[in-house]
């Protein structure tokens, strides 16, 4: 009696998943996956970032020779 029960319930939710990833896959949702989130991560302009004294690390070589471990 289980089995009358369980295989349609099992092959109904398959064909259900079946269903979603085809629907996903023709509204574009897999056309760009790693453009979203390379847009999270990098800059609009990144001549603005570049090239500012305040973005280095160790700007003496006290600090730089200290992060080192010297």
């Amino acid at each position: 009696m289980n089995l009358l029960l369980l295989m349609p319930l099992s092959i109904g939710l398959g064909l259900l998943g079946l269903c979603a990833f085809f629907w996903a896959l023709r509204n574009g949702q897999f056309d760009d996956p790693d453009g979203a989130a390379w847009r999270v991560i990098l800059p609009d302009d990144p001549s603005e970032t570049e090239g500012k004294n305040d973005d280095k690390l160790a700007p003496h070589a006290q600090d730089r020779n200290a992060r080192r471990g010297l």
